[in-house]
């Protein structure tokens, strides 16, 4: 095991930064009351979670009493989603999503399912992009909302809410979309784009853990999940996160300071070690390239191995990625994600995902190539199924690759 740790996985989650650790802290051992009493130290409490609200809100182009604090992400697209359906008049039963959704909006869609609501899973393209004609002609009288995440979280589709949020307008249907990958990454203005429901979380952009919020467009009705007391608009019952809220206040600010200076930069990164990962034979690219993914995102398919060896043996090395969301990844399965754009099986397996942060160095990105570089070798030169690395084409790698798995 290394000493020293390259962190290349931010889209699973952030380091906490200094400035947002102090903020917290009077929050736990001077203004600690509760947000709910009367008393001097609970208006302390009360007030630090509405400034924090504001504050948030007000990056997302949105007025302060459209935000719910949760306590994740996972729990705002709960929700958003079963508090829709929570709501649903007997004639609106119908949903849509897509099949390469974070599990967090796909399983309580499935949850719905057993209850009686029709879902529409959309198929995607090879680079994970949703077509605004298909949801078009997937709605119906009966559709009640639409979920589709604004960046996807492990291939770093970058969907266009404007296009989408557009075709749901035009029918009337509710638009949610899961957002705490590209929250602080892309503008998002909800007075210009057509949503009306958004999932972010702080420890995406070097906040707390543990809080989470839900844009609630004025006028959208959301039937609450949890029972108790009436804190958020009565939608979340619970005494409020107020190291969290003034946490990830404080994040938010720290991270929309720089934004485009330090995305333009984080963009320089992925790609750097795209084209360094690239130079290996029969590696592939997963997701679009440019613009159109994430600046904090690169996944790459290394062929003929698995993804999981490939994490083990970096993590030896010092080097944290991901074979996928940590919220599946122990997961024997092939990622939906994968498979949906179109990959095998064996190449879905193959995958990882590398994510980077503004604090994220091109010195590291040169040494972690190198190291996954050595790592695919030596794991290539112990399969069986390894292809002829030095074949002209890939083709002839293909064909060897066959040949030598039937002899297996």
């Amino acid at each position: 095991m290394s000493d020293k740790v390259i962190y290349f996985d931010n889209n699973d989650t952030t380091p906490l930064v200094e400035p947002v650790l102090q903020a917290m802290i009077p929050y736990f051992t001077v203004h600690y009351g509760n947000p709910a009493s009367l008393h001097q130290l609970g208006l302390e409490a009360e007030e630090a979670v509405s400034e924090a609200r504001a504050a948030i809100a007000g990056y997302l182009g949105a007025s302060p009493e459209e935000l719910i604090f949760t306590g994740s992400a996972t729990e705002a697209n709960n929700l958003a989603i079963l508090g829709a359906a929570g709501m649903a008049s007997p004639r609106k039963r119908h949903l849509v999503t897509s099949k390469i959704e974070h599990s967090a909006v796909l399983n309580p869609m499935k949850r719905l399912e057993k209850s009686g609501f029709k879902v529409t899973y959309l198929e995607v393209d090879r680079e994970g992009f949703v077509d605004p004609d298909d949801l078009r002609k997937a709605l119906t009288d009966e559709t009640l909302l639409v979920s589709l995440a604004h960046g996807n979280h492990e291939i770093g589709t970058l969907q266009d809410l404007q296009a989408l949020g557009a075709v749901c307008r035009e029918r009337g249907v509710l638009f949610h979309s899961d957002a705490p990958q590209s929250f602080s990454k892309v503008p998002l203005d909800v007075g210009q784009v057509p949503v009306d429901l958004v999932s972010i979380n702080a420890h995406k952009l070097h906040g707390p853990k543990g809080i989470g919020a839900l844009y609630v467009r004025r006028g959208v009705k959301l039937q609450k999940i949890m029972e108790g007391a009436p804190q958020e608009s009565n939608l979340r019952p619970g005494t409020e996160n107020v190291p969290g809220a003034v946490g990830f206040a404080e994040a938010a600010r720290i991270a929309f300071q720089d934004m485009t200076a330090d995305m333009t930069r984080v963009s320089a990164l992925r790609d750097r070690l795209i084209d360094r990962l690239l130079e290996i034979p029969h590696t592939h690219v997963n997701g679009p390239r440019g613009e159109r993914r994430l600046a904090t995102n690169a996944d790459i398919t290394f062929k003929y191995i698995e993804g999981e060896a490939i994490l083990m043996h970096l993590s030896m090395r010092g080097v944290c990625v991901s074979s996928g969301s940590a919220c599946s990844s122990k997961s024997l399965t092939p990622s939906n994600v994968l498979t949906a754009i179109g990959l095998k099986h064996e190449d879905a397996h193959g995958s990882i995902r590398f994510s980077f942060s503004k604090l994220n160095t091109f010195e590291e990105v040169d040494e972690a190539a190198e190291k996954v570089k050595e790592v695919v070798e030596l794991l290539r030169s112990m399969t069986a199924f390894v292809p002829q690395i030095h074949s002209e084409t890939e083709g002839e790698g293909e064909v060897f690759y066959k040949k030598k798995k039937e002899e297996f």
